[in-house]
């Protein structure tokens, strides 16, 4: 039976904190096209955006949020904004410099939700991946989850984060921090497709209460193009889950898109879907599908 979803659906995390079930992520977009695309998403319904500090759009993100606010189409409290820690600054000291550096971008005061983007850190520098000299990454042996997420929990003391969570950890990892928690991790976004689609991750999220967040739930169609171009995985085996023959017939059938059908399959699995795209009409587009599922906080 399908699942009942209203204009108002949500997942709810601990501590309380309503989820919008579909946002815009904005990772690979320039300037230019993060922009636009996020007007128009704004414009379309979203009120979920998913960034991060290693996108390196975030000012031009913060460009189109004051945009939005100065012209009283909508309100910031109406907004669900993510952003992330990077990498390369998995350090207890350094927690507070970095979320200040993405809402000084954002032109922000807070975020609804910051997540620690990867659980293995590496070095501190302002590139996005330190090499040595033998150009292998230099990781940070210091990093550790448990001092690092109570100068999370700090973030949402201070005012700057109403909620905090991971992206990429493994169960055990944020089982690890659940134990040492003042405030729990409201969220663990996962790459989560129909090919990829986590099932032991799901029991384990609603054992635990974490929420789960999908990123690339369309299968990263760009990618698997650029295997299939350069070798990698031969087409005849690997078509992705956009061209899924499947999905193509369900999609025929419910005169949908085939990105409609996964993005659908997703949310009512009860998983946050952010499904990028820096065109506005695949931004609209995505939506349609499924108009009944756009979140509106209130």
């Amino acid at each position: 039976m399908a699942a009942k979803l209203s204009i108002k659906s949500v997942v709810t995390a601990k501590p309380a904190m309503r989820l919008p079930l579909i946002g815009l992520g904005t990772l690979q977009a320039n300037d230019d096209a993060v922009q636009n695309a996020i007007i128009a998403a704004v414009e379309a319904g979203y009120r979920h955006i998913d960034t991060a500090y290693n996108y390196y759009n975030e000012k031009a993100i913060g460009k189109a949020l004051k945009t939005l606010f100065d012209s009283g189409k909508i309100k910031r409290e109406e907004l669900f904004i993510t952003s992330k820690l990077p990498r390369t600054a998995m350090r207890p000291n350094l927690v507070e410099e970095y979320i200040n550096r993405c809402l000084t971008d954002l032109q922000l005061q807070y975020v609804d939700l910051y997540l620690i983007h990867h659980p293995v850190g590496f070095e501190p520098c302002e590139e996005a991946t330190p090499k040595d000299a033998e150009g292998y990454v230099r990781l940070d042996l210091t990093t550790d989850h448990v001092a690092l997420w109570k100068a999370m929990e700090a973030q949402v003391d201070a005012g700057r984060a109403k909620a905090i969570g991971v992206s990429n950890f493994t169960p055990a990892q944020v089982d690890r921090i659940l134990k040492n928690a003042r405030i729990p991790p409201a969220v663990n976004q996962v790459e989560f497709h129909l090919y990829f689609q986590q099932k032991e991750m799901q029991v384990w999220s609603k054992k635990t209460g974490v929420n789960l967040t999908a990123y690339s739930p369309l299968g990263s169609p760009s990618l698997v193009g650029s295997f299939i171009s350069n070798g990698t995985i031969d087409s005849s085996k690997g078509v992705g889950p956009l061209s899924d023959p499947v999905v193509g017939r369900i999609a025929k059938t419910h005169k949908k898109t085939p990105a409609q059908v996964l993005l659908r399959h997703i949310i009512q699995l009860g998983v946050v879907a952010i499904p990028k795209s820096s065109k506005p009409e695949r931004v609209k587009e995505n939506l349609q599908g499924s108009p009944n599922l756009v979140a509106i906080l209130k």
